[in-house]
C-alpha cells in the first residue's frame, strides 16, 4: 500500500496567502515570473524562481541564483510570512475551474513507494530537470512545491472530507487573479480524522498515481535516497524520507487536451500531405470555423486556413493495448513519424506542444502567423487510460496529459528536518 502521513506544514498567515501563493515554477519562464511577481514582495516565485530578484539575463541555474533562493527563503521565515504548524497535520486543498471542484488531501508520501512502484508513473523524466529540482530541495531543505497525485476514489475519505468542508470555514479562500480559478484550503485539526485518513491510505489504497510533477517527484525521491545513503543511522522514519503531495480522488480529475503544431510538411505540398493521410484517416473539410474532436480516434487538423476532421480508420489503432489505443500514439506513429519524419518528440525542433487551456484558437493563430505549417488537436486522454498505462508499466508518449487547474505553490511547504 502507499503511505501517506501528516507533517508540520510551513504556511503563510491568512492575510497574505493569496499574495504568496504562486503558479508552479515550470509553467512560467523567467520573464513571465518577473512580471507576475512585480510589486508583490510576498510571491513565492521569489523562492521558486529567485532569478527574478537579480538582473535580467542571469543564468537561472547559476550559484548566484541558488544563493538568492536560500536568502529569500530564510527571509520569508524570519519575516513571519511562512510559519510552521506546531503539530503534524493533514490538509484539504480544493480547486474550482469552470464550475467543477476537486478536493485533494495534502500529506507526505514515502520515497520507498516511488522506488518500489507503489507511486506509479506514466511519463519519462529528463535527468537535467531532475538535477535542477534536486538542488532546490537540497538548498532549501524543503519541498516548496507539492506534486499532483491521484488515488482510486475511496468513499470513507470522501465522507471525511465532506464533513470537514461543510462544517468548517477554509483557512484560505481566494480567486487567483491570473486565471480566475478558485482555491480553498482547510487544516485538519482533528487527530482522529488525521489518523483515519492515514490508515485508509496505508491499508486500503494500493497505489498512488503521478498526475502532474514527474520531475519534482523524481527529484524529491532522489534527495531522500541520497540522504538515506549518507546516514549510517538511517531508520526510514526521518523527515527526508517523505515528500509533499496533493492527492486527489481519480473520479474528480479531468485531463484536458494537449495539442501539436508542426513547422513544415517534410517537403510535401498541402495536396501531397492530404493524399498521404488518406490510407489512415477519413478526411472531411470542416471549413473556416474551429472544429474540436468529439470522441476518441477523431482528430482536428488546421492547414492552410481550413479545419479538417480526421477519423482514424479501423486497423490503425489497438483498443486492447493501453498504448495502442491512445490518439497520441496514432498521430505520432502514422503522421509525425511516417509522413513528417519527426522521430523524437522530445528533441525535435520542428514540433511544439500547446496545452488545451490555451484553446484551439491558439493553434490557428500559430499557423496563420506562418510560424507553423499545420496543427493537430486531440481528444483528451481519460483518467482510466492514464491508470491503465501506469498499472501496465508502460510510458505514455511525450506531452500526452495536461491537468488544469495547476496547483498553487506556497499554501503549505514541507521541511525535510
Amino acid at each position: 500500500m502507499a503511505r501517506v502521513k501528516a507533517f508540520r506544514g510551513l504556511r503563510p498567515p491568512k492575510e497574505i496567502a493569496s499574495l504568496l501563493a504562486s503558479r508552479p515554477y515550470d509553467v512560467l519562464n523567467s520573464k513571465e515570473a518577473r512580471e507576475e511577481a512585480k510589486d508583490n514582495k510576498y510571491s513565492l516565485l521569489r523562492i521558486t524562481k529567485a532569478e527574478i530578484d537579480l538582473p535580467e539575463g542571469v543564468d537561472e541555474h547559476s550559484q548566484e541564483v541558488y544563493d538568492k533562493v536560500v536568502e529569500n527563503f530564510n527571509m520569508f521565515k524570519k519575516n513571519g510570512w511562512l510559519v510552521k504548524d506546531e503539530k503534524p497535520k493533514l490538509y484539504i486543498y480544493a480547486q474550482t475551474m469552470d464550475g467543477r471542484t476537486q478536493y485533494g488531501i495534502v500529506g507526505c508520501t514515502h520515497i520507498e513507494d516511488y522506488f518500489n512502484n507503489k507511486i506509479k508513473k506514466h511519463e519519462l523524466t529528463r535527468k537535467d530537470k531532475e538535477d535542477d529540482r534536486m538542488i532546490h530541495v537540497n538548498i532549501t531543505n524543503a519541498n516548496c512545491e507539492p506534486v499532483f497525485f491521484a488515488y482510486p476514489q475511496n468513499k470513507e475519505i470522501d465522507a471525511i472530507v465532506n464533513d470537514i468542508i461543510t462544517k468548517e470555514e477554509p483557512i484560505y479562500d481566494f480567486i487567483a487573479k491570473e486565471d480566475g480559478f478558485g482555491h480553498k484550503f482547510w487544516v485538519i485539526n482533528d487527530e482522529a480524522k488525521i489518523k483515519r485518513i492515514e490508515d485508509i491510505f496505508n491499508n486500503d489504497i494500493p497505489n498512488l498515481y503521478v498526475a502532474d510533477g514527474h520531475h519534482r517527484t523524481a527529484a524529491a525521491a532522489r534527495v531522500g535516497l541520497e540522504r538515506k545513503n549518507a546516514n549510517p543511522n538511517h531508520t526510514g522514519e526521518e523527515e527526508y524520507n517523505y515528500f509533499m503531495a496533493v492527492i486527489f480522488p481519480d473520479n474528480q480529475l479531468k485531463i484536458i487536451d494537449y495539442n501539436r503544431v508542426v513547422k513544415d510538411l517534410n517537403n510535401l505540398t498541402n495536396e501531397e500531405f492530404l493524399e498521404k493521410l488518406k490510407p489512415y484517416f477519413v478526411i472531411e473539410n470542416m471549413g473556416k470555423e474551429i472544429f474540436r474532436p468529439e470522441k476518441l480516434h477523431q482528430f482536428s487538423m488546421y492547414l492552410d486556413g481550413n479545419w479538417y476532421k480526421l477519423s482514424a480508420k479501423e486497423g490503425t489503432y489497438n483498443d486492447n493495448d493501453p498504448i495502442g489505443v491512445l490518439d497520441v500514439t496514432i498521430l505520432s506513429n502514422l503522421v509525425l513519424d511516417q509522413i513528417l519524419d519527426i522521430k523524437d518528440l522530445r528533441t525535435s525542433k520542428r514540433i511544439d506542444f500547446v496545452g488545451g487551456i490555451r484553446g484551439l484558437g491558439e493553434l490557428q493563430k500559430r499557423v496563420d502567423s506562418k510560424e507553423m505549417k499545420v496543427a493537430f488537436a486531440l481528444y483528451p486522454v481519460s483518467m482510466k487510460q492514464l491508470i491503465a498505462i501506469a498499472d501496465s508499466g508502460n510510458i505514455m508518449p511525450p506531452k500526452t496529459t495536461w491537468f488544469e487547474p495547476k496547483l498553487r505553490s506556497g499554501l503549505v511547504i514541507h521541511e525535510l528536518e
